[in-house]
């Protein structure tokens, strides 16, 4: 993998514990909500930058469900594209 700087962007999924309810999908404006078979929800998408990563970190803290994982991903340009696009 690449090293990124901290203002560059990459996608992540966020593993975490439970079934989040679909209505948070848009609290986590531009994520990919998925509810998994082993009672987890994963959420995917990119963020800009190392700050907007801590912002999300913080929303799944403020929720105070239990973070499982926090995965890098290789993002395609489209993925951050279509980020950037809708800011």
């Amino acid at each position: 993998m690449t090293p990124r700087g901290p203002d560059a962007a990459a996608s992540y999924e966020l593993r975490i514990g439970g079934h989040l309810d679909p209505h948070w999908s848009t609290w986590f404006d531009g994520f990919t909500l998925t509810h998994e078979d082993d009672g987890t929800s994963t959420l995917r998408g990119v963020v800009r930058d190392q700050s907007e990563l801590h912002g999300l970190l913080a929303k799944v803290r403020d929720l105070g469900t239990t973070l499982i994982s926090v995965t890098p991903l290789e993002a395609t340009i489209d993925d951050s594209e279509s980020r950037a696009d809708s800011r």
